[in-house]
């Protein structure tokens, strides 16, 4: 049988050979082992379901023909797919008929006429998206322009511009999970038949451990691969070497396939502990954007949005008061104005620069609590992991040296304290060098993602001290 089972497939690869370029034919029909042809089933083992859908998606129709006339009019076509080559497990799946038929098949594929050839198309997904977060709701600004910018490309041609995957990073509340629904919303609206889907990190997380558990793995990576579209929110999330290897996998496949990836993250790639290095590797392939923290402008502007998609009356000084005052994020900025909002309610009073003050006092800490040099310098070397005494030393070592730097323009920032009081508190340096010290944390502010993720981090806990 294995002989005539060979003999019938070389036949085939004949006519096959005559109707593809010899790279398409060394690359997707040399790795073809034919196994057995028995009952009319010709049964062939490929080597990937990535494998097994590219040939189903460009080469169908000549494999029907080409069987049909070689093999025989009913042959039905049946791949062994290979899911683990260290295990040796595989699933069979049947090819996809290409016929008319009024009842769906229990495969994700089905099948429509589109004479002069059959196209097979997929049943759609949920895409899990928040509709309300859509570029009509995104305001633009120095802080966003970029992803915007991005994102709205790839709306526009999903997996085919050079921003694959777009990796998103910024604090919390700067507008991240937003922008990506935004992406979503408007790709489903210019191209339907695309699957997309949204789904963060922890629900992801979730669904593996489900499938490991039901034993159902192939169906969980099945489905994401089947995926044009795949946005995964806090990707900094995936922790666990089972989750991280599995989106590895998912990963290669859709870039692979020209799908595409969407993924943010609190921080930069080169900052995500915890993360294979094969992954950090990919995430750096298309574009990474940082979101920043909203500028004054920035914020002026959404809260007006905001104010005139809610029918409020606020006047012009009062949007200056809280733009000036909630820096941190725009979910402070939301918060704010509905904390405003339910006091003039309850209390039947005007909006006005008195409550305003009022709100924002019990609802944001706009300033650290922090009062004292010592006080910045034990959180710096803290932060840091570096002792005390080092800090105060005359080390010129490089991570020494920049913690003392960021110690003393924390400093400048958040006290009343001179610039020689400064420097005689941080290793007893004179006036001019805490003076050079904020120069060039300043310029490393411009220039640095490292450092400016850093003084976030740094002020942010100043904050909570």
């Amino acid at each position: 049988m294995m002989a005539d089972v060979n003999v019938l497939w070389n036949n085939c690869l004949k006519v096959i050979k005559d109707n593809v370029s010899e790279e398409a034919y060394k690359t997707w029909f040399d790795p073809i082992v034919p196994l057995k042809y028995e009952n009319n089933e010709f049964v062939v083992e490929v080597p990937s379901m990535f494998f097994y859908e590219y040939i189903e998606e460009k080469f169908a129709e000549l494999l029907r023909l080409t069987l049909s006339r070689e093999v025989g009019e009913s042959t039905r076509l049946m791949y062994r797919v290979v899911m683990d080559r260290t295990s040796q497990t595989t699933t069979d799946v049947p090819a996809a008929i290409v016929e008319n038929t009024e009842r769906p098949s229990q495969s994700v594929l089905n099948v429509i006429e589109s004479s002069p050839f059959k196209k097979i198309i997929r049943q759609d997904v949920d895409p899990q998206l928040n509709t309300s977060y859509n570029f009509n709701t995104f305001v633009e600004g120095k802080s966003n322009k970029l992803a915007r910018t991005a994102g709205i490309s790839i709306a526009n041609e999903p997996g085919k511009t050079i921003f694959n995957p777009l990796f998103l990073y910024g604090l919390s509340g700067v507008g991240k999970t937003h922008l990506v629904n935004a992406i979503g919303v408007m790709t489903k609206q210019l191209n339907p038949e695309k699957r997309v889907l949204y789904v963060t990190a922890n629900l992801f997380k979730i669904q593996y451990t489900d499938s490991v558990r039901n034993n159902t793995q192939n169906d969980f990576l099945s489905f994401y691969q089947s995926i044009d579209v795949l946005i995964i929110d806090d990707i900094h999330e995936f922790a666990t070497a089972g989750v991280q290897n599995t989106f590895f996998h998912i990963f290669n496949h859709l870039h692979q396939m020209g799908k595409q990836l969407i993924l943010t993250s609190d921080r930069a790639p080169g900052m995500l502990s915890g993360m294979e290095e094969r992954l950090l590797t990919r995430f750096k392939w298309g574009l990474t954007a940082e979101i920043e923290k909203p500028d004054f402008e920035l914020r002026k502007a959404i809260l007006k949005q905001k104010i005139y998609k809610d029918g409020l009356d606020i006047s012009e000084d009062v949007i200056d008061y809280i733009a000036e005052n909630v820096s941190d994020n725009i979910r402070n900025l939301e918060g704010v104005l509905i904390s405003l909002l339910a006091h003039a309610t309850l209390t039947d009073v005007n909006i006005d620069l008195k409550l305003a003050e009022t709100v924002i006092g019990k609802v944001v800490s706009s300033a650290p609590k922090i009062v004292s040099v010592e006080q910045i310098r034990d959180i710096v070397c803290d932060y840091y992991s570096i002792p005390t005494e080092k800090l105060m030393s005359s080390s010129r070592k490089r991570e020494i040296s920049t913690a003392r730097q960021m110690a003393m323009y924390l400093s400048k920032q958040y006290t009343k304290n001179s610039l020689s009081s400064i420097g005689k508190i941080i290793g007893n340096r004179n006036h001019a060098t805490v003076l050079h010290a904020c120069g060039v944390v300043n310029d490393l502010l411009d220039t640095d993602k490292t450092i400016r993720y850093d003084m976030k981090e740094l002020e942010a806990r100043l904050k909570n001290s």
